[in-house]
C-alpha cells in the first residue's frame, strides 16, 4: 500500500469528488482516480460509488478513513520530529483534549508557562475521550487531556480534577439573578445540556433524579459550546462544564451555580514507562494550577481516587465553598 495512494483516498474523502481531491494533493483528476482504482484493487472492495464526477464514500470508506487518517498525522509528526532534530531542536509537543478543554484550559496553560518560562511548540488536537486514548496508543500525541472515565491499564493517569457543573443562562433570563440556582427551579424551565450519557450527562441526570425531578430536554448536544450558545439564543437554561462556562465566556449570558454538586471530572494521561519531555511534564503541572485558579470550587486528586470520583453519586447538599466570579 502507497502513501500517495492514502493520501489520495484521504483527499477525495475530504473533497468529495476526484476533480476537488486533485487541487488537494497537486494531482490531475485522471491521476487520483487512477490512484483510487489502484487502492481499491490490492485491498479488494469499492471505497467509492461513482455518480458522475461526483463520488460517495461507501461504509468500508468511513471505516478504513478513520484508521488512514490516525497513519497520515502519525506521519506528520515524524516529519515535524524530523525537521526538529536537523535544527537540533525539541520536536513540538502533542497534546490531544476533549473540546471543552482543548478550548477553555490549555491554550490558557501554555500562556502561562510563556509568561515565565521559554514558550513551548504545541500542537493541539481537540477529540473525544475515546479518540484521545487510542492517539496516545498510537503515539500521535504524547499527552491527553479527556473527561473520565479514564481507567486504562494501559495509561498513566496523572491527577484528577473534579469542579461543578453550573448553569449558563440568557442575561435576560427569568432565573439569570444573583444567587444560586435550586435544580427543582432549573426544571421547571426548557434545559439544554449534553448528550455523552456515559460521562456527564450520566452525573447530570442522575442529579436529577435523585431530587425526584423530570427535567424537559429543549436540545441535546454533543459539544457544551453549543448548549451555551443555545442558553444565548434562549431555547433553555443550559448545564454545562465549569470549563466552558468560565473559559469561553459568551457575551449576554451568565453563569450561576446551582445547589447540587453534579461533579465535571477529568484527567491528564500519558503512556506508561515512556519518559516525559521536559515540556510535557511543564505543561501537566501547569495545567493543573491554570484548573484550580480558573475553575470555582476545582479540587485537584490523586489519580487512586478514579473509582471512587467515578460511584460517587451528585450531593444536593453539598455547598460551595468559592464564589462564581461575575
Amino acid at each position: 500500500m502507497e502513501l500517495h495512494h492514502l493520501e489520495a483516498f484521504s483527499a477525495v474523502m475530504s473533497a468529495g469528488s476526484m476533480t476537488g481531491a486533485g487541487r488537494l494533493v497537486g494531482r490531475s483528476q485522471p491521476g487520483v482516480t487512477r490512484m483510487i482504482q489502484e487502492l481499491e484493487q490490492e485491498i479488494g472492495y469499492a471505497l467509492f460509488d461513482r455518480k458522475g464526477p461526483r463520488v460517495t464514500p461507501t461504509q468500508r470508506a468511513f471505516l478504513l478513513y478513520e484508521e488512514v487518517e490516525r497513519s497520515l498525522i502519525g506521519l506528520d509528526a515524524i516529519r515535524a520530529s524530523a525537521r526538529a532534530i536537523g535544527l537540533d531542536a525539541p520536536a513540538p509537543l502533542r497534546v490531544a483534549a476533549t473540546p471543552a478543554l482543548a478550548a477553555a484550559l490549555v491554550p490558557r496553560t501554555i500562556a502561562a508557562l510563556a509568561q515565565h518560562e521559554a514558550p513551548l511548540d504545541v500542537q493541539l488536537r481537540s477529540a473525544s475521550a475515546e479518540h484521545i486514548v487510542q492517539a496516545l496508543l498510537a503515539r500521535t500525541v504524547e499527552v491527553g487531556v479527556a473527561t473520565l472515565p479514564l481507567d486504562h491499564a494501559t495509561l498513566d493517569l496523572h491527577y484528577i480534577v473534579e469542579a461543578p457543573c453550573v448553569a449558563v443562562l440568557h442575561a435576560d433570563h427569568p432565573l439569570a439573578g444573583p444567587g444560586v440556582l435550586a435544580l427543582q427551579d432549573i426544571a421547571a424551565h426548557p434545559v439544554v445540556t449534553v448528550a455523552n450519557r456515559y460521562r456527564l450527562r450520566r452525573r447530570i441526570d442522575a442529579a436529577f433524579a435523585d431530587a425526584g425531578l423530570q427535567p424537559v430536554i429543549a436540545l441535546e448536544t454533543n459539544a457544551s459550546l453549543n448548549a451555551v450558545m443555545a442558553a444565548h439564543a434562549r431555547l433553555g437554561v443550559a448545564l454545562v462544564d465549569p470549563a466552558t462556562a468560565f473559559g469561553t465566556r459568551i457575551a449576554g449570558t451568565v453563569v450561576r451555580r446551582i445547589d447540587a454538586h453534579i461533579p465535571f471530572l477529568f484527567g491528564v494521561v500519558t503512556l506508561p514507562g515512556k519518559p516525559l519531555s521536559s515540556g510535557a511534564s511543564r505543561l501537566i503541572e501547569a495545567l493543573g494550577h491554570v484548573c484550580v485558579d480558573l475553575l470555582p470550587d476545582a479540587v485537584r486528586h490523586a489519580a487512586a481516587q478514579h473509582d471512587a470520583l467515578m460511584t460517587r453519586r451528585a450531593n444536593p447538599s453539598r455547598t460551595h465553598t468559592k464564589g462564581v466570579p461575575a
